[in-house]
């Protein structure tokens, strides 16, 4: 036993030994990193991605959101790999998450994050209108974004509708759709007329949301010059109810009026 133990000495003694068992063992530590390294790229884990195309600004619900397995050297940049850290946050003002898109750490931000003149919380599958007015037509900038307003057509129309040459200029004046929630109220530059009061910005476009249905409708309208159509909002007090009534067409008479005078089909 001694001599076993007197002979493993001196081969431990051995310089050349020494270094031949230590690029063994070099060996192996990499061979086993080295199949860590792979077995960890390739094995496929669990990442959340978009299941519908997410606007700018949209608050990201459970339902917007998936899974899929992917091997992590398919990842590149900084994927967010945790479902918990996207759901009820929002998507950046300066993107749009695609649908079947990864959620990128840049693109989902808290809501403190979004500038203070973003666009939030209309209902899904609306559209948003910007209509065009001036301190004069939101009644010395007393429309304010959270009021509701009517929105109103007044257009020039022939008596009898120009089948006779003794037709005459009439004014046509209708409400159109009741109850349209202001989201946002802006100057000429796209900043929010009332975020800051001491700079006194005068107005020039005033946001909300329609259905599809009552946004083609007023878009049509807008682009009758022939009858020098004109759309105004008139502020109501819907907003001081506890529940403002439902956002409605109001006339299906202007609305067959406007139909009738376009060619713009939906």
């Amino acid at each position: 036993m001694g001599n076993l133990v007197t002979n493993f000495k001196k081969f431990l003694q051995n310089k050349n030994t020494v270094t031949v068992i230590g690029v063994i063992l070099a060996i192996i530590v990499l061979y086993f990193a080295y199949t860590i390294r792979i077995n960890s790229a390739i094995h496929p884990i669990s990442v959340p991605y978009a299941a519908e195309q997410i606007k700018a600004g949209t608050q990201i619900t459970e339902s917007m959101i998936s899974t899929r397995e992917v091997p992590p050297a398919m990842l590149d940049g900084e994927v967010i790999l945790n479902v918990g850290e996207i759901i009820d946050k929002y998507a950046a003002a300066d993107t749009v998450i695609p649908k079947g898109s990864l959620f990128y750490k840049r693109a989902v931000v808290e809501k403190e994050q979004l500038p203070g003149n973003i666009i939030l919380d209309y209902p899904k599958n609306y559209v948003l209108y910007n209509l065009s007015v001036n301190t004069t037509s939101t009644y010395g900038n007393s429309i304010f974004p959270g009021n509701y307003v009517d929105i109103w057509l007044k257009a020039m129309v022939k008596e009898n509708d120009g089948q006779t040459s003794n037709s005459s200029d009439k004014v046509m004046y209708g409400k159109l759709i009741s109850n349209v929630k202001v989201l946002a109220v802006k100057d000429s530059s796209g900043q929010a007329v009332f975020q800051n009061m001491d700079e006194n910005r005068a107005p020039a476009m005033v946001v909300f949301a329609l259905p599809q249905e009552y946004y083609v409708l007023l878009r049509k309208a807008s682009y009758m010059r022939t009858y020098s159509t004109e759309i105004t909002l008139v502020p109501t007090n819907e907003g001081n109810k506890d529940e403002p009534g439902e956002l409605e067409l109001s006339s299906e008479a202007v609305k067959e009026w406007i139909n009738n005078h376009t060619a713009w089909t939906d």
